[in-house]
């Protein structure tokens, strides 16, 4: 699975973005989709993920309420919409892709990265 994370760009606090990750490869649906985020200076940080099914979402504390995370298997694309958008929330996002999904597992493959700038 190839993933590629487009989406990013500048705004200001409380604007929103979307964010995608396309996937190539015939597998893609049966692999959870995550997004994870690196601020400068800081580690990387899980954002959002979502089972193969669409049927199960987990989000960190930090953005649940505001961040909603969707999948589209007929397009091999899974989306982040991101809403009341903070100046702590300026990062890299990076989307992942593995068997199982959830912040405590690891996973197989990686996307480039995608910035979003959050200004106040």
């Amino acid at each position: 699975v190839q993933l590629q994370a487009s989406g990013g760009g500048l705004v200001q606090a409380g604007d929103s973005l979307r964010l995608s990750c396309a996937a190539s490869g015939r597998t893609f649906s049966v692999y959870g989709i995550a997004w994870f985020r690196q601020a400068p200076g800081r580690e990387r940080e899980f954002v959002a993920a979502i089972s193969w099914s669409g049927g199960s979402t987990y989000y960190a504390d930090s953005v649940k309420g505001r961040f909603t995370i969707s999948r589209d298997n007929a397009k091999n694309t899974v989306y982040m919409q991101m809403n009341s958008l903070k100046p702590e929330d300026t990062a890299v996002y990076y989307c992942a892709a593995g068997l199982r999904v959830g912040p405590q597992y690891e996973y197989d493959y990686w996307g480039q990265g995608t910035l979003v700038t959050v200004s106040s």
